[in-house]
């Protein structure tokens, strides 16, 4: 899985400034090092989508109301729902490095946000190229806690998923993912020959972000 640098700079937020020898020469060892320690992985399934006239979502293991991921979903008929991973390695290697280096902690968490979302960008290109052969056309993927999409949501995706045992990930009280570097998502599934394409960054209002794209 190659990672984007400049996504890693992005999250150690150097915004549009240039990062000096160092810290590149930093980034590319926390890289080679969590290629090492980490374990992807990832567990889907489909279920059938019902959508209400005021944002109520009903996507077969979860029901819930959100109007941004209503607008998303329009014209899908399904949803893929999907939690992903990298291990328990990346938390590891964050704990020893709180202690011994702080500047090498924060940027394996950097990279590792990154490599993350590379591994699901994977997964999601992967699956539009299956589903187009079939003559249907994935949406972006929606995460719970974006948006207006309630982040509680996360508990009934994972034990549907039966992720814990599957993968690995449980849920705190808090509704904090372990490992920490997880996601959860929802992706609509629609007969329509159009995908919107849209970046995080690009989609949200948020202009002021210290990490924007």
């Amino acid at each position: 899985m190659e990672i984007n640098k400049k996504e890693v700079f992005r999250y150690l937020g150097y915004g549009r400034n240039q990062a000096d020898n160092r810290v590149s020469a930093l980034v590319d060892s926390c890289v080679e090092e969590l290629e090492r320690e980490t374990e992807p992985k990832s567990v889907t399934r489909v279920y059938p989508l019902v959508l209400g006239n005021h944002g109520e979502i009903d996507g077969g293991c979860f029901y819930t109301k959100s109007k941004n991921l209503s607008k998303n979903l329009q014209d899908c008929t399904q949803i893929v729902v999907f939690a992903a991973t990298l291990g328990a390695g990346c938390d590891y290697l964050t704990r020893k490095y709180m202690k011994l280096e702080l500047s090498r902690a924060v940027t394996l968490q950097a990279a590792a946000t990154a490599m993350l979302e590379e591994y699901c960008d994977s997964l999601c290109r992967k699956a539009q190229e299956e589903y187009e052969k079939k003559g249907l056309f994935l949406r972006p993927r929606f995460s719970p806690g974006y948006g207006d999409f309630p982040l509680a949501v996360q508990k009934d995706i994972l034990n549907a998923l039966e992720a814990g045992k599957r993968i690995g990930i449980k849920l705190t009280d808090s509704l904090l993912m372990v490992p920490s570097k997880s996601v959860t998502a929802v992706m609509g599934i629609s007969p329509k020959p159009y995908r919107c394409d849209v970046k995080g960054c690009e989609a949200c209002e948020k202009t002021d972000c210290l990490y924007r794209r």
